[in-house]
């Protein structure tokens, strides 16, 4: 039982009496009236948890009181229970209709009375948590936003401080998600210029690259600078996500429409309504799924998993791959309708080794955005350093650079980064230059090798996941695509040298 007070109004002593003997046995404060006018007086001198009202008073009905009280600022939320002996349907109505939440009739049922007001104060304790709660998280929201707001207006500024003393202003463009683009290069300078042309458009894009190149930034550059900056923008990983659950991932699913579906979930497109979704790794989406996909891209609509309503999508798609998909369409694996619909504008992000122009800038400045954030001050990269930077193929690109610059930070002990064990080995990954291979061959070779020079340990520290820049669980899910599996130990050479 909830405690509370009880005013109850009635202009005949004996109800009153009965109510008051009802409630106080179950520990309720009791505060009684006899006429509308002296009630109110007293409810807005200090207003209790719940009213009693009688409908039939002299003067002032209870119809009457119930709407003064609903005027009221500091009255209008407390629940108002009905009395009355009249059985009629239209008086419950009117009695509803002026603000009642309940009503009970005369001749009293002392279990009915107690039932229906601990049911009216149970509402309205949890009313009051609820308003409560809200307005703590509505105004620690305001707060967290304030703060990220400042914290992240004063590293940018900072930071772009720091990247104009060496001269790097000319050739960095920035997102609002405060990633930065760095274009010296021609080819990253046609990229930005792509982006500037697609972005007011609500074309479909997609960006073909290698592992790390930068995709998912140049997606939020796109999405940044479009009619749609102001939604969200909901990214998908499509090698991420087991094949059994993508569908439900993007479209969502309905209450018991699969074993485990204990509640209705909304998927990604519906989360993404009005902003911008960002397929990654699309080519890897399974056949099944790309003619669903591809009925959104033509018709703007899906329908959840085990639901019967259709829902609309007014979604911008951006989709990223490093895959051939002309190569997959050949091959069966790949639906040509669904390529054409994501194809309206490609565009192509050069690995890092093609944009050498470029690598000299990103590393400086990821070694300030390292700096920073580990409160060291390094001020440069020795030359031995940067050359060593410049001659490495990095088959990890951008994501690879980041990583090792990071590390590099870490270890150093004086103000310029210098050459040491942090730097990547060249050897270990020299390109093919005989013939010019396939996005997906020049990936599988880079993980073999990662994968060689680490001695095959994929996650954790040292290992290729890493070196190359990438998740574990994306480093596995691509290696299952593309075949990788650890070669068998050679048995004969484990005997000969235990022997």
């Amino acid at each position: 039982m909830i405690a509370g007070t009880i005013f109850v109004i009635d202009d005949n002593p004996d109800n009153l009496s009965l109510l008051a003997s009802i409630l106080r046995e179950r520990g309720y404060q009791i505060r009684m009236a006899t006429t509308g006018r002296w009630a109110l007086e007293a409810i807005r001198k200090s207003p209790p948890d719940l009213i009693m009202l009688d409908i039939s008073m002299p003067e002032m009905d209870g119809y009457a009181v119930c709407r003064e009280l609903k005027a009221g600022s500091d009255t209008r939320d407390i629940p108002v229970i009905f009395i009355s002996a009249l059985d009629d349907v239209l008086d419950k109505v009117k009695a509803f209709r002026t603000g009642g939440v309940d009503y009970v009739t005369k001749p009293f049922q002392p279990e009915e009375v107690l039932a229906r007001i601990e049911n009216q104060l149970k509402i309205r304790s949890l009313q009051r948590d609820l308003e409560r709660q809200n307005a703590e998280l509505q105004k620690r929201n305001e707060e967290l936003v304030a703060a990220y707001r400042a914290i992240t207006e004063h590293q940018r500024t900072e930071q772009r401080l720091e990247l104009e003393n060496v001269g790097l202003k000319e050739v960095i463009q920035s997102d609002s998600s405060g990633d930065e683009i760095v274009a010296a290069s021609p080819a990253m300078k046609k990229v930005l210029q792509n982006i500037q042309q697609v972005a007011s458009t609500d074309s479909t894009v997609l960006i073909i690259g290698e592992t790390g190149t930068g995709k998912e930034v140049i997606a939020r550059a796109i999405h940044s600078q479009s009619s749609r900056k102001n939604k969200v923008m909901v990214k998908v990983n499509c090698a991420g996500l087991p094949a059994g659950l993508i569908e439900s991932e993007l479209f969502g699913h309905e209450k018991g429409s699969f074993t485990g579906a204990l509640a209705r979930k909304v998927g990604r497109f519906e989360l993404a309504n009005r902003g911008t979704i960002f397929l990654d790794e699309i080519g890897d989406l399974p056949l099944e799924l790309q003619a669903k996909l591809l009925r959104v891209l033509q018709e703007g609509e899906f329908d959840r998993v085990g639901g019967t309503q259709t829902l609309k999508a007014d979604v911008r798609v951006i989709a990223a791959t490093n895959r051939d998909l002309e190569k997959a369409i050949r091959e069966e694996k790949y639906r040509m309708d669904l390529y054409f619909r994501l194809n309206v504008f490609p565009l192509e992000l050069p690995p890092l080794r093609e944009r050498s122009g470029d690598i000299e800038l990103l590393a400086r400045r990821f070694t300030l955005k390292f700096a920073q954030k580990l409160g060291k001050r390094i001020e440069e990269i020795s030359p031995k350093a940067m050359e060593a930077l410049l001659a490495y193929p990095w088959p990890g690109n951008v994501r690879e650079l980041e990583n090792i610059i990071e590390r590099g930070v870490i270890l150093c002990q004086g103000s310029q980064l210098e050459a040491g064990e942090w730097l990547p080995k060249p050897l270990a990954f020299s390109l093919p230059s005989s013939r010019i291979t396939t996005l997906e061959e020049r990936e599988r070779e880079h993980i073999l090798k990662a994968l060689e020079h680490t001695g095959w340990k994929v996650s954790g520290n040292g290992g290729a996941a890493v070196l190359l820049g990438l998740k574990p669980t994306t480093l596995e899910a691509r290696m299952k695509k593309l075949g990788i599996r650890r070669p068998a130990p050679d048995r004969s050479s484990a005997g000969e040298s235990a022997s």
